[in-house]
């Protein structure tokens, strides 16, 4: 067949050893709307091995050595000196070339033993990630290939197959990806013995809903899931669709069903190449060859304002469905529900809430996962479930081959503490009309301004053309470009350019909304720099780089309350890259300019208080902003340790005494709420989902030595033949009883409201949180419990 040009939208890649011979795999949807797959068998794996200085003139003995440890199955190809930079300076290297990509791991170790090696590097990047970045291919982009297509085997769920000739540029005239089918899915399991278990416990209910609007309730014939588990592969294959999302689905509902699968003697064959399972892949995510799975819970636990990471919880955060307006069945119940034929179409129910709830929260999330792959090329089931810090780095890896810099290896380290930001101690007390400034990407813009990076510190050595650091001293050089300058150059350039056409396009277009997603990507990439300098599994590792960046911002900060205090600005309060100043718009406009032109970073206005109060404490206030909402930060009820109606009363006290200024009216509700309570749980009609506390797992229970509250919790489950991992949440509520409270904890799904211990929840959960802000108008503990009618106390109020 004759050679052609096409356009792929790159979806994924992979790789396979066909005979002795290693193919790349590409899975794309090209420019007419087909499912394509194409071949690569160019393409050899290689590593580098960095030359002593002092061994520079034995070069062709250290290579004739490499050549020595070439192994039959996979021979050593190729040994060539190449010249780049490592951390900054010049190196000459030997490129390292075999046949099979595992066999790199055998030669980095042999080859890294020869005298005059210095260190093996680049050995541990995955072979089809190393083709992606040497071809500058990005997932979910467009790319032109130079091909021959070939006949279709049997083997894969494609299209069209085709042999890559040549990768070609970017296409740059595409930005919209093509009309992707997007397949959610959520499984119900039958649950008698708690914990469901795979090889004795049935799959009951199979939720999907797909980018046609179709929603479908595959469900098992009583307790035989068989044909379920077939209609759900038939039905995969049949409707086809690239992108399968979930919500925790690469920790439950895919290796339940492989699992399952197997005990039934079937295999989960949904792949597009045919016969290959869904299995665990790198960072944790299921891997689905020829389609890209995704758990939106990875985005979720990224999530700070949600505490409890819930799919109704989520759900209702983005928007897509209210809890109050959904069907919810307790998960331990699920199997009630189902043996009862009048119960099971609310579990019905239930099951389709959690599949349109999963699909809208995909919507919400698609956008800027597909952008995030397509920046940091790693592909987009990846891409969710690794650490910001990977993210950034397979950014950074792309960064490195373009400037012809070996990356470093990853070695773990110890976390070593050093001093962060500043955090100036609050006016305490409420204060009227304070405007909030921040800067924007300070830290990004530190790095650029003083060029730090850890291929530009000078250390032990004189400098006299360096930027200093005001009190740690670290020195950065001027004479050549820091690695993290070009990198963030990059990012934030390229955001510059996505803004400034997004401003070209109406705000309900979809091209906007795509450009939307990559500037809030690409910031999310730019701001992680800095903490990634710090995380101890970086390759670029630099803990003096990370002190200075602080030790600039410190700096910076000072700087900055000097100029507003010059300008007549009242400052109330100052964290990290924000000041918080008594709002008067000519000079916080003069402010701005001021501080744009002196220390050459942007600063703006990021909202407005009508009032906010502080506590004493650093990083806790609470603010009513200009349209009426409640910002809480640092209190209990942003914290997902306390009980919800704990958070709850003291959003209700919070928003009363902001907007009154009247704490008598405060107190009067904390009264009346706690009546209102009491009677509730007396009737056993209370909310007892409000009084749950969660708590995470975060050691093997054997190795608690104080049996804490969420311990003892844990350990009834563990009898009740639940299992508790390690970073489990366990929810639990305090019952009536003697002893500790710690004793008196249950799980919540084990309780009736009426054993609830309501004197508990009040000492320590109600009181506590209100008196965080009530305190400061002089109510204290004492005088708090003694307000009631008929001069009873709050704690007066019992059967």
């Amino acid at each position: 067949m004759s050679e052609k040009i096409i356009s792929v939208y790159v979806l994924d890649a992979s790789y396979e050893v066909v005979g002795s011979e290693p193919h790349i795999v590409i899975w794309g949807v090209d420019d007419s709307g087909n499912r394509v797959l194409l071949r690569d068998r160019r393409f050899r794996p290689y590593f580098y091995a960095i030359i002593d200085d002092s061994y520079l003139d034995k070069l062709d003995v250290i290579k004739s050595s490499v050549k020595r440890l070439s192994k039959p199955k996979s021979p050593i190809t190729s040994v060539e000196v190449v010249e780049k930079r490592f951390m900054g300076k010049p190196v000459k290297a030997l490129r390292i070339e075999t046949v099979i990509p595992e066999f790199v791991r055998e030669y980095r170790n042999d080859v890294a033993r020869i005298p005059g090696v210095r260190m093996v590097v680049e050995a541990d990047i995955r072979f089809s990630l190393r083709y992606l970045i040497d071809n500058d291919i990005y997932p979910c982009t467009w790319h032109k290939f130079r091909v021959v297509e070939k006949s279709r085997s049997q083997e894969y769920r494609v299209d069209k197959e085709y042999e890559v000739l040549e990768v070609l540029e970017r296409d740059e005239s595409r930005l919209m990806p093509p009309k992707l089918k997007v397949l959610a899915l959520d499984i119900e399991v039958y649950n008698p013995r708690g914990a469901p278990k795979p090889d004795r416990d049935p799959v009951i209910i199979i939720s999907l809903m797909n980018s046609d609007n179709e929603i479908l309730l595959l469900q098992a014939q009583g307790k035989d899931d068989r044909r379920l588990i077939q209609e759900f592969i038939e039905y995969v294959n049949r409707y086809d669709p690239d992108i399968v999302v979930g919500y925790n689905s690469s920790n439950f509902d895919l290796p339940y069903l492989v699992e399952r699968a197997r005990k039934l003697g079937l295999r989960l064959d949904i792949s597009r190449r045919r016969g290959v399972e869904p299995s665990k892949s790198v960072y944790g995510h299921v891997s689905i060859p020829g389609r890209l799975h995704v758990d939106l819970y990875d985005y979720a636990e990224e999530i700070a304002e949600i505490k409890v990471k819930s799919l109704d919880e989520v759900a209702e955060y983005f928007g897509v469905m209210k809890k109050s307006e959904r069907r919810n069945v307790p998960w331990y119940e699920i199997y009630k529900y189902w043996d009862d034929e009048k119960l099971r179409p609310i579990l019905l129910e239930y099951a389709r809430d959690d599949v349109v709830s999963t699909y809208g929260i995909a919507e919400k999330i698609l956008p800027f996962a597909m952008q995030l792959s397509s920046i940091t090329g790693l592909p987009l089931d990846q891409v969710g479930s690794a650490s910001v810090g990977f993210r950034l780095e397979w950014f950074l890896l792309r960064i490195a081959r373009m400037r012809g810099e070996l990356a470093p290896n990853r070695v773990e380290k110890e976390y070593e503490p050093y001093r962060g930001a500043i955090v100036l101690e609050p006016k305490k007390g409420v204060h009227e009309n304070i405007c909030v400034l921040d800067f924007s990407a300070m830290y990004p813009s530190i790095m650029m301004k003083y060029n730090i990076g850890p291929d530009t510190l000078v250390l032990g050595e004189e400098c006299n053309d360096c930027f200093e650091a005001p009190e740690t001293g670290y020195k950065f050089s001027k004479k050549s470009e820091a690695f993290f300058k070009t990198a963030l150059n990059i990012l934030v350039n390229a955001r510059k350019t996505v803004r400034e056409l997004m401003k070209k396009l109406p705000a309900e277009s979809p091209e906007y909304r795509i450009l939307d997603a990559r500037q809030r990507a690409l910031k999310v990439l730019a701001n992680a720099c800095y903490g990634y300098m710090a995380w101890t599994g970086a390759r670029w590792y630099c803990k003096e780089c990370a002190e200075a960046v602080a030790d600039f911002g410190r700096e910076t900060i000072r700087k900055a309350i000097t100029f507003a205090k010059g300008l007549g600005l009242e400052v109330i309060y100052g964290d990290t890259d924000s000041l918080f100043v008594k709002y008067n718009k000519d000079f916080v406009e003069k402010f701005i300019e001021v501080v744009e032109k002196e220390l050459g970073l942007e600063i703006k206005i990021d909202k407005i208080y009508q009032r906010v109060f502080f506590t004493e404490a650093k990083k806790r206030y609470i603010g009513l902003t200009e349209d009426g909402r409640i910002d809480v930060v640092g209190f209990e009820a942003v914290r997902g340790d306390w009980a919800e109606i704990a958070k709850e009363m003291q959003e209700r006290v919070a928003e009363i005494i902001l907007k009154t200024m009247d704490h008598r009216k405060a107190i009067e509700l904390v009264k009346d709420e706690i009546e209102k309570i009491r009677k509730l749980v007396s009737q056993n009609a209370i909310d007892l989902q409000k009084f749950v506390i969660w708590k995470t797992i975060t050691k093997p229970i054997s190795e608690y030595e104080v049996e804490a509250p969420h311990v003892t919790a844990a350990k009834y489950l563990i009898k009740s033949g639940y299992s508790v991992e390690v970073g489990d949440k366990i929810g639990y509520v305090i019952v009536k009883g003697v002893g500790k409270i710690s004793d008196r904890a249950r799980p919540y799904m084990m309780v009736d409201a009426k054993d609830l211990d309501i004197d508990y929840y009040i000492e320590h959960q109600i009181v506590p949180a209100v008196l965080r802000i009530l305190e400061y108008f002089g109510v204290s503990e004492k005088h708090l419990k003694s307000i009631g009618k008929a001069g009873k106390s709050l704690f007066d109020y019992k059967k």
